[in-house]
């Protein structure tokens, strides 16, 4: 009587845990549905820069004071210390090429650094004095780099192009622009790599723009949205952008020609970028700087550069 008492028990147990358990795991794969992963406070007011490399580890800038990197392990609920850039330095945008290698862009000392894959030692890959500031950088498939420059105060900015020379050297140069720009910060390209995106701050836009060598051609305007209300950006393989909306709470999510399928809500208010990650490349990242945490949500395509990455784009 007791044993069979003990099995009806054991039974109706499992029963009530299945049909518990079962709503959890749905709720945790619901997409476009935002957590909160990390603990508050782990990175300063700076947090920024957010960039998976292809083992799903998560790298993020001013983990836990200026000039820091953090790393999130695959699967993980906290960062850890993974490097610190050299005296003075201070990033704000992490991107990986298809070598695996990580480039930093410094703000501060207007360099982009670069850290070979097995790496954590950074090194000096391009310097220059005429940057106001090296803010946001995104990879070309041929390893072209291409960074917002903003003039902050003068809300203006531009858009330097970075890229190995004939004789190996390393050279860059502001892109001659059909139009002046606002204050450059969120960019990225589409998939098949001939269009550059760029948001500007300071006036809430985000424009398009076809990409000839050093030039940049056919400026579209995308999207308005209210000054001073947008961050970084991404793109996925279809091609649709990932729009930070700082002070919002959101991310938007549109088409290439600015229609907004949805407005994401985040965890908190003031997202500064995002990056897709995990093993499928569909789970986005954001760096919240009200909080100074990672949340995260899934979506339904993976990022181009987690695409690129594995050399499928």
């Amino acid at each position: 009587m007791a044993i069979s008492s003990g099995r009806n028990f054991w039974c109706l147990c499992s029963s009530i845990l299945l049909v518990v358990a079962t709503p959890l795991v749905a709720a945790e794969t619901k997409l476009f549905e935002s957590v909160q992963v990390t603990p508050a406070s782990e990175y300063t007011f700076g947090i920024e820069g957010p960039a998976a490399d292809l083992d799903g580890n998560l790298f993020v800038v001013n983990f836990g004071k200026p000039g820091t990197i953090g790393r999130l392990p695959a699967g993980g609920t906290a960062s850890e210390a993974f490097t610190a850039l050299p005296e003075g330095s201070v990033g704000n945008a992490i991107r990986f090429d298809r070598n695996g290698t990580m480039f930093i862009a410094d703000y501060k000392k207007h360099n982009i650094f670069a850290i070979p894959k097995g790496s954590a030692e950074p090194g000096v890959w391009f310097h220059s004095d005429e940057m106001n500031q090296p803010n946001d950088i995104t990879i070309a498939r041929d390893g072209t780099i291409y960074a917002t420059d903003p003039n902050w105060k003068g809300r203006e900015g531009h858009v330097w192009r970075i890229a190995k020379a004939a004789d190996g050297t390393v050279q860059g140069q502001v892109m001659s622009a059909p139009r002046a720009m606002g204050t450059t910060n969120g960019i990225d390209l589409s998939p098949d790599g001939n269009t550059l995106y760029v948001g500007e701050s300071s006036n809430g836009q985000v424009w398009s723009y076809a990409i000839r060598g050093n030039a940049l051609t056919d400026a579209k305007l995308v999207k308005a949205f209210q000054p001073d209300t947008i961050d970084g950006l991404r793109t996925d393989i279809t091609g649709r952008l990932y729009v930070a909306r700082i002070l919002k709470g959101t991310i938007a999510l549109m088409k290439p020609n600015g229609a907004v399928e949805r407005e994401i809500a985040l965890r908190a208010k003031e997202p500064t970028n995002l990056a897709f990650g995990g093993s499928d490349g569909k789970t986005v990242f954001v760096t919240q700087r009200q909080g100074g945490f990672i949340e995260s949500f899934r979506t339904d395509q993976q990022g181009r550069e987690h695409c690129l990455q594995r050399e499928r784009c």
